[in-house]
């Protein structure tokens, strides 16, 4: 888990590189969806009542109004839900865990990093180039230079995935673990508190717990460039805060 000195643009939390012992879960297939999540919303009666950081113009700012429903960009139910914070994926844990009788959950992050790897050890699950991500992954690139206002200041990929903003879950190829949008799409929080370093993580994949103030979102997204889609890089937020670039998808621990 982790990665090497020798990796391009690695940042110094993703270190030092360390063996982690996963046992055996199962992960989503893809993030959840809109049409998922406003599923749980009608069952439950769930408030999303607040603001969520939005890209309006070339800017992400807080706006009141905003939420899952309404991203400042078009998305259908087969979309991945998004401006969903920590706190709402835990509520929607524990529904489908009721629901189904099964114990759902966020991923821990060494789980979640050995998903995205899919026994790669690579900077990404299809190789070192970030410009061959557009076959793989929803990412900052070409479209959005074309389409996002502000776009051509962004680090960019050198291909052209045909989305400016969220793609439908599950549109890119998958990986050796026929694990889908691992990398890109939407940022996707993990169980884990963040930590600056991997000293002292645990070594048997359960989450880290710490003070909570900070969790850990993986993977990248829609407007990431090079030095974010990368299966080490490690990301962070507050877990009430909402953005349209930020969801999740679901674990469970097998027997």
């Amino acid at each position: 888990m982790g990665s090497p000195d020798s990796e391009n643009e690695r940042g110094d939390d993703e270190g030092p590189v360390h063996r982690v012992k996963i046992s055996a879960f199962a992960l989503g297939k893809t993030e959840i969806t809109r049409g998922q999540f406003a599923a749980f919303v009608k069952d439950t009666k769930y408030s999303v009542e607040g603001n969520c950081r939005t890209l309006e113009g070339s800017k992400f700012e807080k706006r009141n109004g905003r939420n899952w429903r309404d991203l400042c960009f078009l998305q259908t139910s087969r979309h991945p839900a998004a401006c969903i914070n920590w706190n709402d994926a835990q509520a929607y844990a524990k529904w489908m865990s009721h629901k189904t009788g099964k114990h759902y959950r966020l991923p821990t992050e060494a789980e979640w990093e050995y998903a995205a790897r899919g026994h790669t050890v690579t900077a990404r699950y299809w190789g070192d180039s970030p410009d061959k991500a557009c076959k793989y992954a929803n990412v900052a690139d070409k479209t959005a230079k074309e389409k996002i206002p502000g776009a051509q200041s962004w680090m960019l990929h050198n291909c052209t995935d045909g989305f400016a903003f969220t793609a439908p879950a599950g549109r890119f190829k998958a990986n050796s673990f026929g694990l889908k949008d691992m990398l890109g799409n939407v940022w996707e929080w993990t169980e884990d508190s963040f930590h600056v370093s991997y000293k002292e993580a645990p070594a048997d994949g359960k989450a880290w717990e710490g003070d909570g103030k900070q969790r850990v979102i993986r993977g990248g997204s829609w407007n990431s460039g090079p030095n974010h889609v990368r299966a080490a890089k490690r990301g962070r937020d507050t877990p009430t805060r909402r953005l349209s670039n930020i969801g999740f998808r679901m674990a469970r621990t097998l027997p």
